[in-house]
């Protein structure tokens, strides 16, 4: 469980960071988990851009895919999904070493 404090560090990191993925109207695959989860496993901090044609609710959709990444949600802003997971792989973790 994150606090506000390490959420607000992670949401200031994500902010210069591009987004990596997009959701469109076929929602969340199996794919698309799979290769979040190896983004998350690469990067620790992913952006994620819900397209403006999908009926989705995006609160609904950051529990999934934190949920079946193992991630945690960072925030949900707009139309912007930002997840965390700390990588298995000590020299990965650059921004885990922030908190």
């Amino acid at each position: 469980m994150l606090s506000g404090k390490q959420r607000a560090t992670l949401r200031s990191a994500a902010s210069k960071i591009d987004a990596i993925f997009q959701i469109g109207k076929g929602g969340v695959g199996d794919a698309a988990v799979k290769s979040i989860g190896d983004a998350l496993e690469a990067r620790e901090l992913v952006k994620i851009t819900v397209l403006d044609n999908t009926d989705i609710d995006l609160r609904q959709t950051a529990d999934e895919l934190a949920a079946r990444t193992g991630s945690e949600v960072v925030s949900v802003i707009g139309r912007r999904i930002i997840l965390f997971r700390v990588s298995s792989k000590p020299e990965k973790r650059v921004i885990s070493a922030l908190l």
